[in-house]
């Protein structure tokens, strides 16, 4: 099949919004794609300018600013998908966006290197207590002295949450002769030597560093409290790269003025400022031996320049072939181009007789179905359909009026 063919909707008509300085990859990856009308802004939008924005939109790419909600779900009249380019998607009403019909894809594994070095780069700081001299040097003061400054080499590194980005700090901690645990809901099998423990206590027990690798979920908002950080080892080092709803700020900073920590690195916050040069506050400013950084822990360039490569092929998938493969709305299908073939995408409400219906109404009207693909979850049911080129416009106007349909789409 001619790949510069494959859509029916003209390209020159494909509408592509891109916010929040998103990698230059993508926007090449959709010219290069054929589709010339890719708006590009620096930063994030509010809700009132995105309903503006996003009026006839049908693709938009965000990172971790905007926030996509009911309401400019509702105004996205011809939104396909959403590219979140980062690696959470709890900036997106994943629930209306479900409702919708509109998939969501974001790139989980391209900035886990990224995270898992600057983890590294920050233990080794805060365990020699780097920030404090170089406070004193800056102010004038000379503080050569070893007291209070250690190696990393044995010592123990627990991680909260061995996912992709707890696994690779892992083996990284490990190249660097520490002693690795790990805490996660699942059981996990540990790569090298890492050893997983029953209890998040037990954890925060036997742990010199202390390092989050987790998601924003209910089950995780508000998950290291007063009493969670009373069981850590007296000096212990805390380290939160993961999500800002995680920590009780307030507790952590009393951690640390009692001693019970020595250290803390924090990038994620609960309330984080929209734009660069916004006023930024914390509980954690102004104290010794704490490096408090902007949500920067997967912006390199190698991880930005993945993530738009990553997120806008899938994008791109969905767009061209139907391939829903990483969605986090729609149900993920994989499928191949057949030749000789006219697609429809059918997506709709997950309930008993939908696809008896979709079955019935082409076979009554003497349509034959060449390929079909179905996949649901549990609201929602997602239908790739290949018929014969002669009728698949007759097919596509059925297909819309079929019952508890969300969104039909004529693909090529």
């Amino acid at each position: 099949m001619d790949q510069q063919k494959l859509t029916s909707y003209p390209k020159e008509k494909i509408n592509i919004l891109l916010l929040e300085n998103i990698s230059d990859a993508a926007a090449a990856e959709f010219t290069s794609a054929g589709y010339a009308n890719v708006k590009r802004l620096s930063g994030a939008l509010n809700e009132e300018d995105l309903i503006r924005e996003v009026k006839d939109v049908h693709l938009l790419g965000i990172r971790s600013k905007t926030h996509v909600t009911r309401k400019v779900l509702e105004a996205a009249n011809k939104l396909q998908a959403i590219g979140c380019f980062c690696i959470g998607t709890n900036q997106v009403d994943l629930k209306n966006a479900t409702e919708h019909g509109v998939t969501v894809f974001n790139a989980p594994y391209s900035n886990t290197r990224s995270v898992a070095e600057l983890v590294i780069g920050l233990s080794i700081m805060l365990i020699r207590r780097i920030p404090d001299k170089n406070t004193a040097a800056h102010e004038g003061k000379w503080m050569k002295e070893a007291k209070g400054s250690y190696e990393l080499r044995g010592k123990s590194l627990g991680i909260v949450g061995y996912g992709n980005i707890g696994s690779q700090l892992s083996i990284l901690a490990e190249a660097m002769g520490m002693n690795v645990l790990y805490y996660d809901v699942e059981t996990k099998l540990p790569l090298g030597n890492a050893v997983q423990v029953r209890t998040l206590e037990t954890l925060f027990e036997h742990s010199d560093i202390i390092s989050l690798h987790v998601p924003s979920t209910e089950g995780t908002n508000n998950m290291i409290t007063k009493e969670v950080l009373s069981h850590a080892k007296h000096g212990a080092i805390f380290i939160n790269y993961a999500r800002g709803e995680v920590v009780d700020l307030d507790a952590l900073k009393d951690a640390l003025v009692s001693g019970q920590l020595s250290g803390a690195a924090i990038d994620v916050f609960p309330v984080e400022p929209e734009k660069n040069g916004a006023v930024f506050t914390s509980p954690l400013q102004k104290l010794p031996n704490v490096i408090l950084t902007p949500h920067i822990g997967g912006s390199t360039e190698e991880a930005q320049h993945n993530i738009g490569l990553d997120v806008s092929s899938k994008m791109l998938n969905y767009l061209e072939k139907g391939a829903s493969f990483g969605s986090h709305t729609i149900p993920a299908i994989n499928v191949p181009a057949i030749d000789h073939t006219h697609r429809i995408l059918h997506i709709h409400e997950n309930v008993p007789g939908v696809l008896s219906e979709i079955n019935t109404v082409l076979s009554r009207n003497k349509i034959n179905i060449l390929g079909q693909y179905l996949k649901t979850s549990d609201t929602i049911g997602y239908v790739v359909l290949d018929v014969d080129t002669k009728l698949s416009k007759e097919a596509f106007s059925l297909l819309r009026e079929v019952k508890h349909t969300i969104k039909a789409r004529l693909l090529y």
